[in-house]
């Protein structure tokens, strides 16, 4: 954890440093790529030993794969070999070396290769093999049309800046990027002549890495003061089960849970501070002509902490995670997309039982959730002061949900975690499945349309800017085709 802490902040320092000194303006894209894949690797090595040749490995196959088995079917094979070979170095980790070790290992870079070779193998798919009309609007934004090299694919799997710990970002994003796109501006002349490409002084990410970096020293300190002193473990202890009354072990459930956060909260937000220091996850500007930062960001804290939906939480948990799940499987699922989508996650995440139990009650969670947002809520929206009673009920139940779905994935082993759910009585669970045969999933009648974007009180403001942010991304690409490009993208995040 240590080798992990002091890389990424070697990686920040590498990442201020390859934005002034290797410029796109001053330097060619291949030396760019070069020696991002090179600084990556030497992170890798740094930080996890022999063991970073798994990356390599696993990169180098997934290639050839692409190039000897063709557009048709390449991005079944990869898929197939990456999530599996993932899958077995996460098995040898596990039950071979140091189960229920909290440790970073080599398998938490390759959980983020492996996004990265199975999201690139269906955007080239989808790109070179597929009719754009067959597209979603979202594929046909993300669809790759050249075949990558090697150099380029490397740079793209195993760049310094996220190498680490991520966060996954589009091919495509991260080519503009390395190549000096992401500031070009276009103008057009009223008249329909040849339009006049200038390009603009890049806008300095200092202020957001700052922010960002305040953000991990708060959560790294929460983490070593507040997180240890409330074990999610003390939810199963057997004088505490025995002792407390309901109300109490809900609150410790919740209060348990929310400290266990802050780990993820340091990890994400530092990883897209290196992003942002060299340069890449430049979005647009706001309303008032500030910069937007977040492209490949992972999270928003706000929103999950204040979050009255269970699917509110996902959207803004691991979201560069969520849009790949949803890339690869959701939109491509034949049947049951959500469970589909929930066991590739299980599966992904690694192999310890905790996972898919974890994911199993999420399954049961989300599609009970989602029928009670059909029938209930639209009876709540119509009075501001009933609404806001009708947020702070969902909040409470929502936060007491997520808690109690994520315990087996804290506690990893079957035997702790039934102790948890027998100790509750499977309630949450039992309610679930009693919603479900009681309220249709389809919205009811009396839900009209009106009342599908009505949204939380204190999210309405961070929707908005959301909004004013997509519409200002199509300021940010210098050819016709760019700009084509970023249209079909917003109306993709619309849908």
């Amino acid at each position: 954890q240590v080798n992990f802490v002091v890389c990424q902040l070697f990686a920040l320092l590498a990442a201020v440093w390859f934005r002034t000194y290797l410029h796109s303006s001053k330097t060619s894209p291949f030396i760019r790529h070069v020696v991002a894949t090179l600084l990556g690797l030497y992170l890798a090595l740094f930080c996890f030993g022999w063991y970073a040749l798994h990356f390599v490995i696993q990169s180098g196959i997934s290639y050839y794969i692409m190039i000897i088995i063709g557009v048709e079917n390449m991005h079944k094979y990869c898929f197939v070999f990456a999530l599996g070979y993932l899958t077995v170095c996460q098995i040898t980790r596990v039950y071979i070396f140091d189960y229920g070790q909290y440790s970073a290992d080599f398998s938490g870079p390759m959980m983020i290769i492996t996004q990265k070779i199975t999201s690139l193998a269906f955007e080239i798919h989808d790109g070179m093999f597929r009719k754009n009309e067959d597209l979603t609007p979202s594929q046909r934004c993300l669809a790759v049309r050249r075949m990558p090299s090697l150099l380029e694919y490397l740079s793209y799997n195993c760049n310094f800046m996220g190498i680490l710990a991520g966060p996954l970002c589009s091919y495509k994003d991260y080519i503009t990027f390395i190549e000096g796109r992401s500031y070009q501006l276009q103008q057009s002349e009223a008249n329909g002549k040849e339009d006049t490409k200038y390009e603009q002084t890049d806008p300095s990410p200092n202020i957001a890495v700052a922010q960002k970096l305040l953000i991990c020293g708060l959560s790294l300190l929460f983490h070593m003061t507040i997180t240890k002193t409330l074990p999610v473990e003390y939810n199963i202890d057997d004088n505490f089960r025995a002792t407390a009354s309901w109300p109490v072990r809900f609150f410790y459930l919740y209060v348990s849970l929310m400290a266990a956060r802050p780990k993820y909260y340091f990890a994400w937000t530092l990883a897209d501070a290196i992003n942002n220091a060299a340069g890449f996850g430049f979005r647009g500007y706001d309303k008032n002509g500030v910069t937007r930062w977040d492209l490949i960001s992972n999270l928003r804290i706000q929103q999950i902490e204040f979050s009255t939906s269970f699917k509110m939480f996902l959207d803004n948990w691991n979201i560069q995670t969520a849009l790949w799940l949803k890339r690869v499987c959701y939109e491509r699922a034949t049947f049951s997309p959500t469970i589909q989508t929930f066991i590739l996650s299980a599966i992904w995440h690694g192999v310890y039982p905790g996972y898919y139990l974890t994911f199993l009650t999420g399954v049961l969670m989300t599609l009970a959730a989602r029928a009670i947002r059909n029938n209930i809520r639209h009876y709540f929206v119509e009075s501001p002061a009933v609404k806001l009673c009708y947020d702070i009920v969902t909040w409470m139940a929502t936060q007491v949900a997520i808690s109690y779905t994520v315990v087996p994935f804290v506690l990893l082993s079957v035997k702790p975690s039934f102790t948890f759910y027998s100790s509750c009585y499977f309630c949450l669970h039992i309610a679930s499945i009693l919603v479900l045969l009681v309220f249709p999933l389809k919205r009811t009648q009396k839900g009209s349309k009106k009342h599908e974007n009505v949204q939380p009180v204190w999210s309405k403001k961070l929707e908005e800017e959301s909004l004013l942010q997509k519409n200002s991304y199509s300021t940010t690409n210098n050819s016709f085709s760019q700009k084509q490009e970023i249209t079909c993208r917003y109306q993709a995040l619309k849908q």
